[in-house]
C-alpha cells in the first residue's frame, strides 16, 4: 500500500479496502487465538483451504484467521459469512461438510451448531448463544471479524477514523476533557480515572513525554489483554497514537510478557504495517505530528505490573517498585513525565472519540462507566472471555453467561481481581460488579480475572494457594510484603495441616491489615485480600480445620483419610492399577483395602472407582 500523505488519503484507502471486499462473498472465519490454536484451529484452516482447492473454489470463497471470540470452552469456533452461522468445536474432519454447506444452499452443518444445554435446541447465530447474548462487546466486537495481521481489515471496520478526527484539528485539551467526561477508568487494577491522569501529564511542561501500554498480564487464569493484542492490535495502537497526540508525546512503549509470543508477533506486524503506510513515524498523515511505538518484552515478573516496577524494567533495571511521589506523570521513564495505561484502557479511547463521551458514560453505573472484560474460569460450564457493562450482577455472569456450575454442584465463592483479589461468597450472588461494590465486599476489579469455585473447594486452601503465588512474586524490597506474605503462608500451612490455633485467626487478620497499610506498592497492599475475605466470609471453615482437625471440603490432605467400603467394593482392581504408591491391597474380585501409611491421598482411586466404594472422611 502507498504511504499516506494526508487525512483524505486515509479515507481514500479505506474506501479502496471496502470496495475490494464483496460483503456477499462467502467467507469462513476461524478463531486462531491462543486457545483455539491449542485446540487445532490451524489444522481446521488448512482443511478448509484444501477442500476449497479440491473443488476449485479457492478464488470464490475466503478463509480467514481471526482473533479470539471469547468462547474458549467451545473452541475451535468459526463463523460462516455473510449468513453469520456460528460453529463450535470444529475439527479438520468437519472441513468438507462446512465447505459443502457454504456452497450448497448454505444449509448449516447441524452437529456443529451450538446446542443449548437447557432446551437442547441448536442455535444458528453467535449473538443468540446465551454466552454471547448478554454481553456488550465494545472492545472485542471485531475480534471475530478481522484478520489481526491485515491492516486492511481494521480499516474496513472503521479503524483509524478516530485518529483522523483527532489529527484533523481536535485540540489536545479537548481530547483530555472528552476522556474525563466519559468516566473511563484504568482497566489494569486500581481503576484510577484515566482523564485525570492524562490531564496531569498534559499540564507538566517538562519534555520529552512518554506513554506506555501495560500488557504485563500476570494473573493466573487471566488472558484478556493477550487476546485483545492477538486479535485486534491496531485498536491499541490507535488509542496510543491519540493519547500521544493529546499529551504531546513522541515515543510510546508496549510492555508485554515474553510468554505471549502470538500477541507479540501480531503487535509487531501491526506496528510495521502502520508505519509503512504513514500512521506511525514522522509527519503522520502530513500533519507534522511524529510518534513511534517500541515493544519491550518482560521476563514474567508479576510485580512488573506495578507501574514504577514496569518503568524500572524498561530502563533495564531490576523490576522493583519505588516510593511515590513523585508519580510517573511527574517523573517516570528516565525521569521524564510518563503515562501508563492498560491494554483495555488504550483500546477504549478510539471508541470514545468516535461515539462520544456521553455514549460511553451511558454504559455501566454512576461511578463505573463502560464495559469490562473478564476471564471467566474455574468451576463453570462456559469458560472464556466475557465483555459486559459495569454493574452486571454475579448471578447473571455465572448462571446466564457462564451457564452455571458443572455436575449440578452449588456455587461457593467467586474470586475476583486476580491473586490479590478477594473471595466473594455465594450469599452475595446479586452483587453488582463495579469498582465501588467490589471494594465494599473486600475484593477489587483488578484486571478482570474471575475464578468460580464450587462446594468441593476448600477456602483455606484457596487462600494458601494465592499466598504461595504472591510470596513467590513479591520483589522483596519492602519488609511488610516480603515478610508478611511468607508469614501468612506459613500460618495457612499450619491450619491446613490441622496444627493451627484459634489465635492464628486474629494474627492473620492483624498481619493482613498491617500489610495493607504499610506495603510499598499495590502488590503488598492487596496481597492479603484472599486471606481477609476468606476469614470474613468463611470463618467456619477455618474453625473446622482448627477445632475439629477436619477439612469440610475434603481437600487438605493432612486432614482426610481414604478408605474402602467392603460392602460396596466389587474387587474390580481399577483402583490398584492407578495407585502410584501401591497403597491399595487385595486380589482381583475380592474386597480391597488401603494402607494409610503408603497412601499419598492423590484421589486417583476415587476418580476411577465405578461402584463408588472409595470413601473420603
Amino acid at each position: 500500500m502507498p504511504k499516506l500523505e494526508s487525512i483524505p488519503d486515509l479515507e481514500q484507502l479505506r474506501e479502496v479496502c471496502l470496495q475490494s471486499r464483496d460483503v456477499n462473498r462467502p467467507c469462513l472465519t476461524v478463531c486462531a487465538g491462543s486457545g483455539c490454536t491449542a485446540s487445532g484451529a490451524h489444522d481446521v484452516i488448512a482443511g478448509l483451504k484444501q477442500n476449497l482447492e479440491k473443488l476449485g473454489l479457492a478464488q470464490t470463497i475466503d478463509v480467514k484467521s481471526t482473533g479470539c471470540h471469547g468462547f474458549c470452552e467451545k473452541g475451535p469456533v468459526m463463523i460462516v459469512w455473510p449468513d453469520g452461522i456460528f460453529y463450535n468445536r470444529v475439527t479438520p474432519r468437519d472441513a468438507a461438510a462446512i465447505v459443502a454447506s457454504a456452497t450448497n444452499g448454505r444449509k448449516p452443518v447441524e452437529k456443529l451448531l451450538y446446542q443449548d444445554p437447557q432446551t437442547g435446541e441448536r442455535v444458528l447465530h453467535e449473538n443468540d448463544v446465551p454466552f454471547y447474548a448478554r454481553q456488550q462487546r465494545v472492545l472485542f466486537g471485531n475480534n471475530g471479524r478481522i484478520d489481526p495481521r491485515q491492516i486492511e481489515d481494521y480499516l474496513r471496520v472503521g479503524g483509524y477514523k478516530a485518529l483522523a478526527r483527532v489529527l484533523g484539528g481536535i485540540p489536545g485539551e479537548t481530547i483530555v476533557e472528552e476522556i474525563k467526561k466519559s468516566g473511563l477508568r484504568g482497566r489494569g487494577g486500581a481503576g484510577f480515572p484515566t482523564g485525570v491522569k492524562w490531564e496531569a501529564l498534559r499540564a507538566n511542561p517538562a519534555t520529552p513525554k512518554f506513554i506506555i501500554c501495560n500488557a504485563d498480564e500476570g494473573d493466573p487464569g487471566a488472558f484478556m489483554d493477550r487476546s485483545l493484542l492477538e486479535g485486534n492490535p491496531h485498536s491499541i495502537i490507535e488509542g496510543m497514537i491519540i493519547g500521544a497526540c493529546a499529551l504531546g508525546a513522541s515515543t510510546g512503549f508496549v510492555y508485554v510478557r515474553a510468554e505471549y509470543p502470538l500477541a507479540v508477533e501480531h503487535l509487531r506486524v501491526a506496528l510495521r504495517q502502520a508505519e509503512e503506510i504513514g500512521l506511525l513515524g514522522e509527519n503522520i498523515l502530513g500533519t507534522g505530528f511524529k510518534f513511534r511505538i517500541k515493544v519491550v518484552q518482560g521476563a514474567g515478573a508479576f510485580v512488573c505490573g506495578e507501574e514504577t516496577a514496569l518503568i524500572a524494567s524498561i530502563e533495564g533495571r531490576v523490576g522493583e517498585p519505588r516510593p511515590r511521589p513523585p508519580f510517573p506523570v511527574q517523573s517516570g521513564l528516565w525521569g521524564k513525565p510518563t503515562i501508563i495505561n492498560n491494554v483495555k484502557t488504550w483500546a477504549s479511547v478510539p471508541h470514545i472519540i468516535n461515539r462520544g463521551a456521553d455514549w460511553y458514560a451511558g454504559i455501566g453505573t454512576e461511578r463505573s462507566k463502560g464495559t469490562m472484560v473478564f476471564s471467566l474460569v474455574g468451576k463453570i460450564n462456559n469458560t472464556g472471555l466475557v465483555e459486559v457493562p459495569m454493574g452486571i450482577t454475579l448471578r447473571e455472569m455465572i448462571y446466564t453467561i457462564g451457564g452455571g456450575i458443572p455436575k449440578g454442584r452449588q456455587l461457593k465463592a467467586v474470586q475476583i481481581g486476580g491473586p490479590s483479589g478477594g473471595c466473594i461468597p455465594s450469599s452475595l450472588i446479586d452483587l453488582p460488579i463495579d469498582y465501588e461494590e467490589l471494594t465494599k465486599a473486600g475484593s477489587m476489579m483488578g484486571s478482570g480475572g474471575m475464578v468460580v469455585m464450587d462446594e468441593s473447594t476448600c477456602m483455606v486452601d484457596v487462600a494458601r494457594y494465592f499466598m504461595e503465588f504472591l510470596e513467590e512474586e513479591s520483589c522483596g524490597k519492602c519488609f511488610p510484603c516480603r515478610e508478611g506474605t511468607q508469614r501468612l503462608r506459613e500460618i495457612l500451612d499450619r491450619i491446613c495441616a490441622g496444627k493451627g490455633k484459634e489465635e492464628d485467626l486474629a494474627l492473620l487478620d492483624d498481619l493482613g491489615w498491617v500489610m495493607k497499610e504499610t506495603s510499598l506498592c499495590g502488590l503488598g497492599q492487596t496481597a492479603a485480600n484472599p486471606v481477609l475475605t476468606t476469614l470474613r466470609y468463611f470463618k467456619d471453615e477455618y474453625l473446622a480445620h482448627i477445632r475439629e482437625h477436619r477439612c469440610p471440603a475434603k481437600v487438605c490432605k493432612e486432614l482426610i483419610v481414604y478408605s474402602i467400603e467392603p460392602a460396596v467394593c466389587d474387587g474390580c482392581h481399577a483402583c490398584v492399577q492407578v495407585c502410584a504408591t501401591e497403597a491399595i491391597l487385595g486380589e482381583k474380585k475380592k474386597v480391597h483395602e488401603i494402607d494409610e501409611g503408603k497412601c499419598i491421598k492423590c484421589g486417583a482411586c476415587l476418580e476411577v472407582c465405578q461402584p463408588k466404594a472409595v470413601l473420603v472422611s
